[in-house]
């Protein structure tokens, strides 16, 4: 069922987005660091207070959208054939996904670069990851009827793997697509270790 969002709603999304990319635009052009609320309030046009309203603060504006990437894997990994075994819908999850949104934007590869460089933008990454591995924990656990140790380790594993992928693929310079890195990661896991 497809629901169509009001026009308080869309209104509501697009002064999210407008800030999110006026706090991305000055953070690149300016550095993390010399970027106030107050800027990012000025160039998306609206007050100090409104700002708040939508971010707790700036590193909330610039990584947004981190977090509902990652609500959508879950919902993939979810809704994903009950014949599949946890690992199994991780890896479809995360295939499907990449072919409903593509490759990552511009905007995604420039948080991606920033939070590398800004402890308070990585550590905003990095806290977004939490709420991601236990909720993958629970699906995985829901799904293989586990609820001991190994769904949380599946998902901490997946986790390691997708963020070697992102690394690897910032630091090619975008040379092979993040999906196919990604899915070489996460299949990695799944290799049997030889001695």
């Amino acid at each position: 069922m497809t629901t169509t969002l009001g026009l308080r709603e869309r209104k509501k999304a697009a002064t999210r987005q407008a800030v999110h990319r006026a706090a991305l635009s000055l953070v690149v052009e300016h550095g993390f660091d010399h970027v106030t609320v107050e800027a990012i309030a000025d160039v998306a046009n609206i007050s100090r207070r409104t700002f708040f309203n939508y971010f707790a603060d700036k590193a909330d504006a610039v990584m947004y959208g981190e977090e509902q990437r990652f609500r959508s894997l879950t919902a993939a990994v979810r809704a994903r054939p009950a014949g599949e075994t946890g690992w199994q819908a991780l890896r479809e999850g995360t295939r499907e996904l990449f072919d409903a949104v593509g490759e990552p934007d511009r905007e995604w590869v420039v948080r991606s670069r920033l939070s590398r460089r800004h402890p308070s933008l990585l550590a905003r990454r990095m806290a977004t990851m939490d709420p991601l591995e236990r909720d993958l924990a629970q699906a995985i656990a829901e799904r293989d009827g586990d609820h001991g140790l190994r769904p949380h380790v599946l998902a901490a594993a997946y986790c390691g793997a997708v963020r070697v992928a992102n690394l690897l693929w910032l630091e090619e310079d975008e040379d092979r697509s993040l999906k196919d890195l990604t899915l070489a990661a996460v299949d990695e896991l799944g290799r049997p270790v030889t001695v």
